[in-house]
């Protein structure tokens, strides 16, 4: 029995991948074991949204000979797409797959034995049309369900089209079923994830539902306790999924909605489908009919042309938004992307204190969110122990609390008291004396 290990870079889309072709290899009679493990083969699920995800590719590879100089090491995912010559050149690798290919690995090949030469396995991406359903599962409590891959979006700054291809989704059906089925594995919250998940409903090239539609029927599942949305683009979060969340059964209060930049000029240039105006008025209407909900946002500093005056338009918008946290995006050049041939890039030095800033200003919101909600009882799924004696789970508006752990609270829910601000970054609380009724 050969010794496989995973390793995954990126985003959440990945991890239910890089957990969906895990278990194929284990129905095949391989063992998974631990990256440090001294496995026979790994496979690094890569991704290529910044420069500095392709650097970790290659520092990867290195540890891994390190740990098991013999072992065949694949390479996977949105790098592996597009820059398939690249990686094979890379000293111990063994194959590289592309978008579909990926998906077929264990057919693909033959032995799970060092090469001579890196086998490449790469399809052109307007030929990637086929949907691969992915999930999470035995990794976390938590599971991570795709239901949409692709892109249709031609951002100037983005190479996921190209790592990608075109958006295509799930049937409802289908993830319906599959959510009954994750569901009766004792998971409790499932994460509904995508490339662009407020474009699902796209079926062999032509629309049949609406992310709504889905929604609307997932909420439905009896064997989830909760759904929430990984992210979704704020020209896609219609009024109408706002005020249907607020009063769902299932769905938690709980948007990340990216915004890249608070400012028009610059948006523009990245060729987004929105201005910041259309952006106020989703945060505000979320915030109006659900003022618990935890807003988090998706920005980009440094992006070329990007002056001063354009940064603090985006801070001050940000500073002036009920938002919850930020992510934080230092611009990257990505070759084969309209934004690389733009001229006036920014310095890395003012890249770095753009960053620096919103960091510190996602941190006093995040902080403020957390305060506002104090006293407040909120149902936490308890996922793990850390150390100290403690465990931490969230709420469902993503509040991180910490609690004294308990072997039998994880993975279940729980009535808690947010009590007070810890200094680690959590809410510490305490077993509602009250409980307030769970959404059933």
């Amino acid at each position: 029995m050969k010794k496989v290990a995973f390793y995954t870079l990126g985003c959440k889309l990945n991890f239910s991948e890089t957990s969906t072709i895990s278990r194929a290899f284990e129905e095949k009679g391989f063992q998974k074991v631990a990256f440090h493990d001294h496995p026979d083969i790994f496979i690094i699920n890569t991704c290529s949204v910044t420069d500095h995800a392709d650097k970790k590719c290659k520092k990867i590879v290195k540890e891994a000979l390190k740990i098991s100089p013999h072992a065949f090491i694949g390479i996977i995912g949105c790098y592996a797409q597009l820059k398939p010559t690249e990686i094979a050149t890379i000293p111990g690798v063994d194959a590289v797959l592309g978008a579909s290919e990926k998906f077929n690995i264990i057919e693909l090949i033959d032995e799970f034995e060092k090469k001579p030469k890196a086998l490449v396995f790469n399809s052109p991406i307007e030929n990637v049309v086929d949907y691969y359903c992915s999930y999470s599962a035995s990794d976390r409590t938590r599971t991570f369900l795709k239901v949409q891959d692709g892109c249709d979006y031609s951002c100037s700054f983005c190479t996921i089209p190209l790592a990608r291809g075109k958006s295509r989704s799930d049937s409802i059906k289908h993830i319906v079923q599959t959510a009954q089925d994750i569901g009766k594995t004792g998971v409790k919250e499932i994460v509904l994830t995508g490339v662009n998940i407020g474009d699902f409903g796209i079926q062999q090239g032509k629309r049949e539902n609406r992310f709504l539609d889905l929604i609307q029927a997932l909420d439905e599942v009896k064997s989830v306790e909760r759904f929430r949305i990984s992210s979704i683009e704020p020209n896609l979060l219609s009024d109408e999924i706002i005020t249907w969340v607020s009063t769902s059964k299932k769905f938690v209060p709980h948007f990340h909605i990216p915004l890249q930049s608070g400012s028009n000029a610059i948006l523009k240039q990245m060729k987004r489908r929105y201005l910041r105006e259309l952006y106020a008025d989703r945060v505000q209407h979320v915030k109006t009919i659900m003022p618990d909900c935890c807003i988090g946002v998706d920005v980009i500093v440094g992006f070329p042309g990007e002056s001063n005056d354009h940064f603090l338009e985006t801070y001050n918008f940000l500073h002036d938004l009920p938002i919850s946290y930020l992510h934080v995006f230092t611009y990257s050049e990505r070759p084969n992307t309209v934004a690389d041939t733009l001229p006036n890039h920014v310095l890395p030095r003012l890249r770095h204190e753009r960053s620096e800033m919103l960091h510190l200003l996602s941190d006093k919101k995040r902080h403020f969110f957390y305060q506002e909600n104090l006293g407040k009882t909120k149902t936490v799924i308890f996922e793990e122990k850390e150390e100290g004696g403690y465990m931490v789970g969230f709420t469902e508006n993503y509040i991180k609390v910490r609690m004294p752990y308990d072997p039998l609270w994880i993975n279940d829910l729980k009535k808690i008291k947010l009590n007070n601000l810890s200094t680690n970054g959590t809410v510490d609380g305490l077993l509602a004396e009250s409980p307030i009724p769970i959404k059933t």
